[in-house]
């Protein structure tokens, strides 16, 4: 007597030749209908070099629930096989190519960012954000960087993230979301005002209300008096002012 899972079907993983074929087809066939789309291309191995898709994958990478289905996720974005992905406020659409001609869809939402945990990060940058372009290079503090990536930081964790996708797998996380959440992480290099988008911050905001809190801390100190101020007798004296 057969045993009853004898009658499941077995599924095995196509090659990553056959990824790309099957990718390329669909490029082709999109093309021919019109059809943009946005790929997610990865060159060599790494897949994000700068400091917010290298944070994005880190964050991701942080925690348990996630660590089953990562690697093949991994696998699937360096083959391509994230055909197009579109990032908008609070959402991403994306096509990943798989074992079947059709891609499979994914849709991945991302909570906004409470408004309490934004101005409670804002305090905290201080003085240490200088403009935009130190924000987006990632080129600030240590502790600023800790800051932005811990438990009440500005990325996303599980609670905060959900998703779902039109393949058969019934795994919480399949691996076409996990190619795709790292498609997220590439994605970044390129464009990292991304990610602002995507957690529902006005980055301009963000920046405009950092300074303007520096500055306010600078004014409310100006008629404070130190040992490095000099009165205007001293200073007449040195520089030669009558």
């Amino acid at each position: 007597m057969r045993r009853y899972w004898d009658d499941i079907p077995f599924y095995s993983q196509p090659t990553v030749q056959e990824l790309k074929e099957r990718a390329a087809a669909t490029v082709r066939k999109e093309s021919a209908k019109g059809n943009q789309l946005e790929p997610v291309i990865i060159e060599g191995r790494t897949i994000a070099t700068s400091w917010w898709g290298r944070a994005w994958c880190e964050n991701l990478e942080r925690y348990a629930d996630y660590n089953s289905r990562l690697s093949r996720g991994k696998r699937y974005v360096r083959t391509g096989s994230v055909l197009d992905l579109k990032i908008s406020k609070g959402k991403i659409l994306a096509r990943v190519q798989g074992s079947r001609r059709t891609p499979y869809k994914v849709e991945i939402r991302i909570s906004p960012l409470a408004e309490e945990t934004c101005q409670s990060i804002i305090r905290q940058c201080g003085q240490r954000l200088e403009n935009l372009e130190t924000l987006l290079a990632g080129d600030f503090p240590q502790d600023l960087k800790n800051l932005f990536q811990g438990s009440s930081g500005l990325f996303p964790t599980p609670r905060e993230i959900s998703f779902q996708c039109s393949c058969p797998d019934w795994a919480l996380m399949c691996k076409h979301v996990a190619a795709v959440l790292y498609g997220i992480g590439a994605r970044l290099d390129q464009n990292p005002l991304l990610f602002f988008t995507l957690r529902g911050i006005d980055v301009g905001k963000f920046i405009d209300v950092t300074l303007a809190d520096r500055v306010e801390t600078m004014l409310s100190h100006v008629d404070n008096v130190t040992d490095r101020m000099m009165d205007d007798d001293s200073a007449s004296s040195l520089f030669g002012v009558l």
